[in-house]
């Protein structure tokens, strides 16, 4: 995956706190997956956030400005993207929301944009506090996209992606696709209190990946705002398998199989490594978000 280097980055769809001091902050949510499905039950079936280990969520648990602000004065432009990973983050996020907000122009809605906030160790959010372990999440309180980038090392330390620049980006794209569901009312299909294969907790999940999936189909095409030209000029077979890599090694019957030694369907909330493939496929060969619906 290639940026055009000369393409100026818009920096004010990411708001970096990392190293901030966040007051109040009392997370202690366990770690690895048991905190990702941890923090999704707790977004999507309305579990409050004492009953997960993370704190109440009070209004003074908010991030403080970061003392290093390193995105604001270090990622300006797309040769940043090429050669850092917190500027790629921007770099996609812009990607994303370009699409996103010309997508919704096309069919007479309005897309509002949603902040990126990228952390360490923890965070305060409308939805509560978190910690890092438990990996990227959005919040529908907020409408933010909420980011610890030493998850990309999880990724494939733990998890066991191959990783890859365009892992990372199914990743960021996947949790706008949580943001795209919100705007348009299906994100609280999924507040029924089920867990399980055909359950709306995992047709909400499958959805995002293609949303992923349909930006991934569009984004060498997609012109940037600021310059009319598209800011992702490459993106090789080589990038979409490591997307579809990530995309299996977050699949329930994965992490299952890893954590747990055995397969659980019934307490599924993401589907499986397959699903989660094929549907991310599903997306990126139509390009049509029309082709996404899980709830069939």
């Amino acid at each position: 995956m290639q940026f055009d280097d000369d393409a100026d980055l818009d920096t004010s769809e990411v708001q970096d706190v990392r190293g901030s001091r966040i007051p109040g902050g009392r997370a202690t949510v366990g770690g690895g997956i048991v905190g990702i499905i941890a923090l999704i039950l707790g977004l999507f079936f309305g579990v409050g956030p004492e009953q997960l280990g993370l704190s109440s969520g009070a209004p003074d648990a908010t991030p403080t400005a970061s003392s290093a602000a390193q995105v604001e004065q270090d990622c300006r432009t797309g040769q940043d993207a090429n050669n850092r990973d917190d500027c790629r983050t921007v770099a996609v996020v812009n990607s994303v929301q370009d699409y996103w907000e010309q997508e919704f122009r096309r069919r007479q809605g309005t897309y509002t944009p949603s902040r990126t906030i990228l952390f360490s160790d923890r965070i305060g959010t409308a939805c509560g506090s978190a910690t890092s372990a438990v990996g990227p999440f959005y919040c529908p309180g907020d409408r933010k996209v909420y980011l610890d980038l030493g998850f990309f090392d999880e990724l494939r330390t733990k998890f066991g992606a191959g990783g890859g620049p365009f892992a990372q980006a199914y990743v960021v794209a996947h949790e706008y696709g949580h943001h795209v569901q919100d705007l348009m009312g299906t994100l609280e299909r999924s507040q029924d209190g089920r867990t399980g294969a055909d359950s709306n907790a995992v047709r909400v999940e499958l959805q995002a990946d293609c949303y992923a999936g349909v930006w991934a189909h569009h984004a060498t095409t997609t012109p940037d705002g600021a310059t009319g030209r598209p800011l992702i000029t490459s993106l090789t077979q080589t990038d979409i398998r490591d997307g579809l890599d990530a995309a299996a090694a977050v699949g329930d019957d994965r992490i299952q199989e890893k954590f747990q030694g055995r397969v659980a369907p019934e307490s599924w909330t993401h589907g499986s490594a397959a699903q989660r493939q094929q549907w991310f496929t599903t997306g990126f060969r139509s390009g049509d978000m029309a082709d996404c619906n899980t709830f069939r």
